[in-house]
């Protein structure tokens, strides 16, 4: 075997990373695997130097004699050393377990019992109504989930016995396939990944390590939420197999409709109807808030649709501490259902102002000129 320095054969320096390590291994390997180049004795002469320098240098143990005493401190040559091997020496799937273990999800895995697996998140939807969102509540939401199974202690096996070794993968969770010269790891379908195997399930969980259940958590909404807001709350979730770590609870949070105000942002919007003798002569009336009611005055003359501001009268946001604004569009009510009386009185009021439109309804007036002027140029 030839004793090229292992950092030169990899071409590597000496302070080069595990991972820059396995990249020129993976490199050099492609490169000259002889199930790549059959009958080149030169190929298969590079490729197992590139193997063996690997071999040292990807060990810490060896690596750190190989760099104090040299080949003298990692004798190749003796029983159980790194070397090529006879033949062929070993085949092209090697590379992809020592390589790509960690893309595929290792190579040699774990003993039995190792396979652990975290809990799954859930999602619990909350509907809340304006004044709970905007002002923070405390509910109570009941969620259907899993927990460790007690009888067991989430092992799936009954009690006083536990989970054997998966005679399909060995343990390890995953099984080889062979296409070519290329190899590819998926879960063992025998244990799904498990690596171990129950013969005699626990009859409280049936073998599942964990049993469903329903439990009630209180759940603090902070003032200023809105609309697709979540809130996590940690380890409240599934729990994990094999005796894993819980999952996340998120609560997403759903603000219904109101019957006065939508929200945008910090703001609030609401329509305020007034009939046409408050539009015309000004007056005052009360307009509801999320605080109580305030005074909004209406100047005379006031046409519809038009917006008043009330500062401060809107939301705090949960994520900043600036009070929007309520926005009260004024809606003029055209009166309904009037009495004969009524009626005289609306047209004794025309009368006065027949011959004063333009004077009186400013807007009726340049839309008639407008409408004049369109046809006359027709």
């Amino acid at each position: 075997m030839s004793k090229k320095d292992y950092y030169e054969v990899l071409s590597v320096s000496r302070n080069a990373s595990e991972a820059e390590i396995k990249k020129a291994y993976r490199r050099l390997a492609m490169k000259h695997h002889p199930d790549r180049n059959p009958d080149d004795k030169e190929a298969e002469e590079s490729f197992k130097e590139a193997k063996e320098a690997y071999e040292i240098l990807s060990d810490e143990r060896k690596r750190a004699a190989y760099d104090q005493f040299g080949h003298a401190g990692v004798d190749t040559s003796a029983a159980g050393g790194p070397g090529y091997g006879a033949g062929a020496g070993g085949n092209f799937s090697d590379i992809f377990g020592d390589v790509f273990g960690d893309i595929f999800g290792g190579g040699g895995g774990g003993g039995p019992g190792s396979r652990a697996s975290r809990g799954s998140d859930l999602r619990y939807n909350l509907d809340l109504s304006l004044e709970e969102a905007v002002k923070g509540t405390t509910v109570k939401i009941k969620i259907p989930t899993y927990k460790t199974c007690n009888t067991c202690s989430g092992s799936g096996a009954k009690k006083g016995t536990k989970p054997q070794t998966c005679a399909t993968c060995g343990g390890h969770g995953q099984v080889r396939m062979q296409q070519g010269f290329f190899s590819l790891q998926q879960a063992c379908p025998k244990c799904q990944g498990k690596g171990t195997v129950v013969t005699d399930p626990c009859k409280t969980c049936h073998g599942q390590g964990r049993v469903k259940e329903q439990k009630t958590l209180s759940v603090k909404i902070p003032p200023g939420v809105d609309n697709g807001d979540r809130i996590r709350l940690s380890g409240e979730g599934e729990s994990g197999g094999m005796g894993g770590p819980t999952g996340d609870l998120y609560v997403q949070i759903n603000v219904r409709e109101h019957s006065i105000f939508t929200r945008d942002d910090n703001n609030l919007f609401c329509e305020v109807p007034i009939n046409f003798v408050t539009a015309a002569l000004g007056g005052e009336l009360d307009v509801p808030t999320l605080d109580g009611r305030v005074k909004l005055k209406i100047p005379h003359e006031t046409q519809t649709g038009r917006m008043f501001r009330m500062r401060g009268k809107g939301i705090k946001s949960v994520r900043s501490s600036i009070v929007g604004d309520l926005f009260c569009k004024v809606v003029v009510e055209t009166p309904v259902r009037l009495t004969p009386k009524q009626k005289e009185l609306l047209n004794e009021l025309e009368g006065t102002m027949s011959g004063t439109a333009g004077h009186h309804s400013p807007k009726t007036h340049s839309w008639l000129d407008g409408v004049k002027k369109f046809f006359e140029e027709l």
